[in-house]
């Protein structure tokens, strides 16, 4: 049975499962019946932090103009353009024992890709999860779904996967951002062009 998590509860993944190394980070969404002229595209993004909580360099930014990070440690599906269907709209996978010993934490995004001229935002999108399930066994581990506290908001943190000693936690943080993926590249240290 896969853990359901709410907003700001912390759980290990690894305790419970010794030598799980390789999840994948499921993330999805549904978009409302508004018509705002264009096709929702939501962009799942992974930063990978150093104790700083920035990135220490511009590749550790994973997203759909960069699928993989130098380590092969986290490596983005593809891009989603419309979210249509059921299940994880993008996936991104991790492979837990191959993140750089510099990174400890590993935080999961979504944005809206160009919410302001689409006139779009969170408040439009309805039943937003992030689930993490054992790639080789395909066990779900933990879901956690965000609820519909967003309104004016077009960039998210959906959770976090961080490092507490020699285990790797889980933390749902569900906070949402204005200003999109330039916000968040901009929080977490990223230069934007």
């Amino acid at each position: 049975m896969p853990i359901s998590l709410k907003k700001g509860q912390k759980v290990s993944i690894t305790k419970d499962n010794p030598g799980l190394s390789k999840v994948v980070v499921g993330l999805g969404w549904d978009v409302n019946q508004f018509d705002t002229g264009g096709d929702f595209d939501l962009d799942a993004a992974a930063f990978l932090l150093a104790d700083t909580g920035r990135v220490s360099k511009q590749e550790d930014f994973v997203f759909f103009g960069n699928l993989t990070h130098p380590s092969g440690s986290v490596q983005h599906m593809g891009d989603n353009l419309t979210g249509a269907g059921d299940g994880d709209d993008e996936q991104i996978k991790v492979d837990l024992s191959m993140v750089p010993a510099n990174i400890t934490k590993i935080a999961f995004t979504v944005t809206i890709y160009d919410a302001d001229v689409r006139r779009q935002n969170f408040g439009q999108v309805n039943n937003a999860f992030i689930r993490i399930y054992n790639e080789v066994t395909g066990e779900e581990l933990l879901r956690y779904d965000l609820g519909e506290d967003f309104s004016i908001e077009t960039a998210a943190v959906f959770g976090e996967l961080y490092k507490n000693g020699s285990e790797w936690k889980f933390n749902a943080i569900g906070s949402g951002y204005q200003g999109g993926l330039a916000a968040l590249c901009a929080n977490y240290g990223v230069d934007v062009e």
